[in-house]
């Protein structure tokens, strides 16, 4: 894309929420790239402790990339929004 703000290759901050189930932060870890390894992983309850949701940052080498890692993350059918 010729007209995005970002330059890649970048490290780019990921923020997923979904419900606060056991599954949820291994299915958006496993989600992830081999080559992205293990990020540390910032993790915050919804008051009510329904929902969480997790940060991370990760490095993407183009639009591609993060495109397609936005897709694995919705895939796993736990995801219910990312930023």
């Amino acid at each position: 894309m010729q007209d995005s703000p970002l330059e890649f290759p970048c490290e780019y901050p990921l923020k997923v929420m979904g419900r606060a189930t056991p599954e949820f932060r291994s299915a958006v870890l496993g989600a992830l790239p081999p080559e992205a390894g293990a990020p540390p992983v910032a993790e915050r309850l919804s008051r009510d402790g329904n929902f969480v949701s997790l940060t991370l940052t990760v490095r993407v080498a183009s639009r591609d990339e993060l495109d397609g890692l936005y897709r694995r993350l919705h895939a796993t059918g736990l995801v219910l929004y990312s930023l």
